[in-house]
């Protein structure tokens, strides 16, 4: 079941989305309008020490008019690698540089309206640099045990949905493995 798109225009041209307006055909013949923000992707990063602690970035979030605890993550430049973005990301937030990286899949962000996929991946082996925020990140580093930060999505201190995607996925992935 697909829709055939009949007419697009674009309402607005920004730095990070693109807001699209888009007449379709649904396979019933209905004509309907979509709202679609377009959106270049992003990386997201589960950085985990040696003692598995995971590193948490605490940032003010304008969408959500409030702090949250996040992993670390950012958006992809224009036709940049993931893995490269995940690699800059994390060391740009947290200061931090990775040796291993594991590719954990990917997912929508929040597909009803918006076209960003977000890589996921774990970082592990780390070493201390320095961070280099952008000019417009105020960031707090925090490293938390991985199986306090999942309590803490149970309790509702943690509500972004990349941070508890990526935790969750991380506990599973180690916890069937054994490490």
């Amino acid at each position: 079941m697909t829709e055939e798109i009949l007419h697009s225009e674009y309402l607005y041209r920004g730095r990070v989305i693109k807001l699209r307006l888009d007449q379709v055909r649904l396979p019933n013949r209905n004509i309907v309008a979509r709202e679609v923000v377009e959106h270049a992707g992003a990386a997201a990063i589960v950085a985990l020490d040696d003692a598995a602690n995971v590193l948490l970035v605490r940032q003010h979030r304008a969408g959500a008019a409030r702090e949250l605890l996040e992993i670390p993550a950012g958006t992809l430049e224009a036709g940049e690698d993931p893995t490269r973005c995940a690699t800059r990301e994390l060391t740009e937030e947290t200061g931090y540089r990775a040796q291993q990286w594991d590719d954990l899949g990917y997912f929508y962000s929040s597909p009803g309206f918006c076209t960003e996929i977000m890589r996921l991946f774990l970082a592990r082996q780390l070493t201390f640099d320095k961070p280099s925020p952008e000019e417009d990140e105020l960031i707090h580093v925090e490293r938390v045990p991985l199986a306090e930060a999942i309590r803490m999505i149970e309790r509702g201190d943690i509500v972004d949905a990349k941070t508890m995607i990526g935790l969750l996925r991380v506990a599973r992935v180690l916890g069937a493995s054994g490490v």
